[in-house]
C-alpha cells in the first residue's frame, strides 16, 4: 500500500491540476473526474480553434487549411484513380490512402450541409466562418473518437497495473491530453495529428495487453494515415519479432498472426487504389507519400541537416542520392541502440523510451523534415507524464516545453501568437511548472492550494526540475535562452542579410535541447532493463 507522501509524489501533488480534481476523490465521486478532464480538454481546444490556421488568406496556395479541404474535394468528386494524379501543382494528395478515405468521409458528411464548400475546382481557398467551424468540428471529433480514448485507457491501464488511485489516473491522462503542441497543430495550424497519433497509441495499448495481432494491424493503420508514423516502425518491428521469436521460445502461430494482420491491412488499404489503377497508381501513392525529390530539407526546422547547414552547404556539396545516403545511415545509426535494446529486452515499461528514441533519431537525422514532425516523439516522450520519477516528469515536461518553443515560427507565421503564450503558460501552470515560486511573489490563485501538503501538514514545493545539477543548469540555460529569443524576436529586427537569424536561432536552441534529451532517453533505455512497470 503506498503511502500518502508516495500518492502525492505521483499525482502531479505541487499542481493546480492535483487540486481542481482533489473534489473528485471519494469513491462516489471518482466516475465524474475523467469527464471533467475531457470536457475541459475539448473547451481548450476549442477556443484555440476560434483563432487563425495556416494560410488564411495567403492567396495563391493558402496553407493546410486549405490542403485537408482540398482532399476532401478531390476524394468527393474524382474517382479513386485519379486521387494520387490530379492537380499536382496545387494541393496533390500526397499522404497515405487511410488519410484518402477519412478526407472522403468528412467531405461527404460536409457536402451535405453545404455542397459549395467541396465544389470541384471553384471552391479552393474558401475560407468562409461556416467552413472554418465544420472543419474545426472534423479535427475534434476526428481526437475525440480515436486520441483521447487512447489515451485514457493508456493511463487507466499503467495506473491499475501499479495500484494507482484514480485521480493520480486522471492526473496522467489530462497532463497528456493538455500538451500543447498538439493542441496548437491541429486546432490552431489545422491538421489530423490526433488520428495518426491515436492508432499508434492503441497499437501501445494491444501491446500492454499482450495482443500483438491487433497492436501489428493498429501500427498499420496509423501508418496508412500518415507516413510519419513510420518514425516508430524499427520498434514495433523489433518489439513484435522478438516477442514472435523469445516468448520464451519461437512461436509459430504469433509469428503468422501478427503477419497475417499486417499483410490483410496493407492489402485492405491499397484494395481501392489498386482496383481502380492498377500497380500504376500503388506506385504512384508511393512516389507521392516519399518526396525526395523536395531535398534534404524545405522549412527551417531544428534537426541536424538543418542547423549544419548553417557551415556546411550540403546541396552545393553532394548529389540528392549522396544526401540521401547519408540520411539513411545517420538514421539507422541514431535509433541502432533502441532497436537492439527493444529486441533484446522487449518490455512493455521501456516502449515509451524505446520509440521516443528511435523517432527522435528519425525527427534529428531523417530526410525531409518538417518542425512538426516534432509531434512523432513527443507522443511516447509526453505518455512519460505516467512516471512516478520526478527526475522522468521534469524532463519530460521541459522538452514538452522545447518542443512547442520550436514551433513558434510556424506558429507566428499563422497568427497564433497569443495561441501560443497562452497555451504555454497554462499548459505549465496546470502541471505546478510555477510551483516554485513563493506564494508572495504571485497571488493564491497562481499556487497550488492546501492539498499539497505533506503528512506533517508542512507546506511543499516541487521546482520541477531533476536532481542533477547538469541538467538543472542544462534547463535553466535553455528557457534562458528560449526567452532570450522571444525578447529579440519581438523587439530586434535581423539584419537584412540575414533575415532568417531569429528562426535559426530558435533551431539551435531546439537541436541543441533535442540531443541532449536524445542521449538522455537513451542512457535511460540501457538503465531500464531489469526494471518494471513499477519503475516507469
Amino acid at each position: 500500500m503506498a503511502t500518502k507522501k508516495e500518492k502525492l509524489k505521483e499525482s502531479f501533488f505541487a499542481s493546480p491540476l492535483y487540486d481542481f480534481l482533489s473534489p473528485f476523490r471519494p469513491v462516489g465521486s471518482q466516475y465524474y473526474a475523467e469527464y471533467v478532464i475531457v470536457f475541459f480538454a475539448l473547451v481548450i481546444r476549442c477556443a484555440v480553434g476560434l483563432g487563425s490556421f495556416s494560410g488564411a488568406g495567403v492567396e495563391p496556395m493558402h496553407g493546410d487549411f486549405e490542403a485537408q479541404r482540398h482532399w476532401m474535394e478531390i476524394t468527393l468528386h474524382l474517382p479513386t484513380s485519379q486521387w494520387y494524379w490530379y492537380d499536382l501543382q496545387y494541393w496533390g494528395l500526397d499522404y497515405p490512402p487511410l488519410t484518402a478515405y477519412h478526407s472522403y468521409i468528412l467531405g461527404k458528411l460536409g457536402s451535405f450541409l453545404h455542397p459549395a464548400w467541396f465544389a470541384l475546382n471553384s471552391s479552393r481557398g474558401a475560407e468562409c466562418p461556416d467552413l472554418k467551424s465544420y472543419l474545426r468540428f472534423t479535427v475534434i471529433l476526428s481526437e475525440a473518437l480515436l486520441y483521447i480514448p487512447a489515451v485514457l485507457y493508456f493511463t487507466k491501464w499503467l495506473g491499475r497495473f501499479r495500484g494507482q488511485s484514480p485521480i493520480g489516473q486522471y492526473i496522467a491522462a489530462a497532463a497528456i491530453l493538455f500538451q500543447p503542441s498538439l493542441v496548437l497543430i491541429d486546432h490552431g495550424h489545422f491538421q489530423y495529428n490526433s488520428v495518426m497519433l491515436g492508432l499508434t497509441v492503441y497499437a501501445i495499448n494491444n501491446l500492454l495487453d499482450g495482443y500483438y495481432a491487433p497492436a501489428a494491424a493498429c501500427f498499420v493503420l496509423s501508418l496508412g494515415f500518415k507516413q510519419m508514423s513510420l518514425y516508430y516502425s524499427p520498434i514495433f518491428f523489433s518489439f513484435l519479432l522478438s516477442k514472435s521469436i523469445f516468448s520464451p521460445s519461437f512461436n509459430v502461430a504469433r509469428l503468422t498472426s501478427i503477419a497475417v494482420a499486417t499483410m490483410t491491412v496493407f492489402a485492405a488499404l491499397l484494395a481501392p487504389i489498386y482496383l481502380s489503377g492498377g500497380l500504376q497508381n500503388v506506385l504512384q501513392v508511393v512516389i507521392r507519400i516519399f518526396p525526395f525529390s523536395r531535398g534534404l530539407f524545405e522549412d527551417k526546422v531544428a534537426n541536424f541537416w538543418c542547423v549544419s547547414h548553417i557551415f556546411i552547404k550540403y546541396n552545393q556539396k553532394f548529389s540528392l542520392d549522396e544526401l540521401k545516403r547519408f540520411s539513411i545511415i545517420a538514421t539507422g545509426v541514431g535509433f541502432a541502440p533502441a532497436f537492439i535494446v527493444a529486441f533484446l529486452h522487449p518490455k512493455r515499461h521501456m516502449l515509451p523510451y524505446a520509440l521516443a528514441s528511435c523517432s527522435m533519431s528519425f525527427f534529428l537525422f531523417s530526410f525531409q523534415v518538417h518542425e512538426k514532425s516534432i509531434l512523432v516523439p513527443l507522443l511516447p516522450i509526453t505518455l512519460l507524464y505516467c512516471s512516478t520519477d520526478w527526475n522522468v516528469l521534469s524532463m519530460v515536461s521541459w522538452i514538452n516545453n522545447v518542443a512547442f518553443f520550436t514551433l513558434y515560427p510556424l506558429l507566428k507565421k499563422d497568427g497564433l501568437i497569443l495561441q501560443y503564450f497562452v497555451m504555454m503558460g497554462l499548459s505549465n501552470w496546470l502541471l505546478g511548472n510555477f510551483s516554485f515560486v513563493t506564494p508572495r511573489f504571485l497571488p493564491s490563485f497562481l499556487t497550488p492550494g492546501p492539498s499539497v501538503s505533506d503528512v506533517a501538514g508542512t507546506y511543499r514545493r516541487q521546482s520541477f526540475l531533476p536532481e542533477s545539477l547538469f541538467w538543472k543548469v542544462v534547463i535553466v540555460t535553455s528557457y534562458l535562452a528560449m526567452t532570450a529569443f522571444h525578447v529579440l524576436d519581438f523587439f530586434v529586427q535581423p539584419p537584412a542579410l540575414l533575415p532568417d537569424l531569429w528562426i535559426l536561432l530558435n533551431c539551435a536552441i531546439g537541436f541543441g535541447c533535442f540531443t541532449l534529451f536524445w542521449l538522455w532517453n537513451n542512457y535511460k533505455l540501457i538503465t531500464m532493463r531489469n526494471k518494471t512497470l513499477h519503475d516507469l
